[in-house]
């Protein structure tokens, strides 16, 4: 050895490894979970809106920064992309260029610069948790029904073990508040504060007949036995 070089022994090295590896491989799980539930999702739109060149579809939250091939999934597979609009508080630059057939607009995040019955179909995947809390929740069922015939909206569970955006389990059982501060703490703040307002069966149930939605079905997508996501249809 050099004087003041530095080195690891070989077992070191190798717990490194292994611990890069095990991260990794809880990632490529997660990620592969993500993309199943997506392409199931997906599958289900197809059977209850057959795609047609006609179909007026609206994509509620479009993505300007993708981050995986899951990311702006309805723009990636709909076989009519002139027939959708996707909305979004990002400003759609680099979406343009992808999507270069896709309207894309943006909004403030508030009313949607829409007519009444514009569309055939909203579609809103995992979105309605991010758009802040229960008024402005419900503010967003309410103008899905506005502006289209019929919605496809997904949400977690709140009650699923593992919180799907920070990877956590159980803890966000507990009160937001506290749940937040454990984020801070983590280095995760990004995910606390108004970032993500779970919801819960229940809760959904309670905001639909709030906003005037009478007639729904929720499908509950389940991983080992445990509802993951609902689907809402109405």
């Amino acid at each position: 050895m050099f004087k003041g070089q530095e080195t690891s022994p070989k077992w070191s090295i190798d717990l490194l490894c292994a611990s890069k590896q095990m991260r990794f491989n809880k990632m490529s799980l997660a990620y592969r979970i993500s993309k199943f539930n997506r392409d199931r999702k997906w599958n289900l739109f197809l059977q209850e809106f057959s795609p047609t060149p006609t179909l007026r579809v609206l994509d509620i939250g479009f993505s300007e920064n993708e981050y995986s091939s899951t990311t702006n999934y309805l723009e990636k597979h709909y076989p009519y992309q002139n027939m959708l609009t996707a909305l979004g508080v990002d400003t759609p630059v680099k979406f343009k260029d992808r999507y270069p057939s896709v309207n894309a607009v943006h909004y403030d995040g508030g009313l949607f610069p829409f007519e009444n019955k514009a569309f055939d179909v909203a579609w809103s995947n995992a979105v309605i948790e991010h758009v802040g809390n229960r008024d402005r929740q419900l503010q967003f069922l309410r103008e899905i029904k506005r502006v289209a015939h019929r919605g496809y909206i997904t949400t977690p569970n709140k009650y699923f073990p593992v919180e799907v955006h920070t990877r956590t389990p159980l803890l966000h059982y507990l009160p937001k508040a506290v749940f937040d501060k454990y984020l801070t703490f983590i280095g995760k703040k990004w995910a606390a504060g108004e970032y993500m307002h779970l919801l819960s069966l229940n809760d959904i149930k309670l905001l639909l007949a709030d906003a005037g939605i009478a007639e729904f079905k929720v499908i509950k997508n389940r991983i080992a036995g445990i509802a993951m996501d609902f689907v809402i249809l109405f």
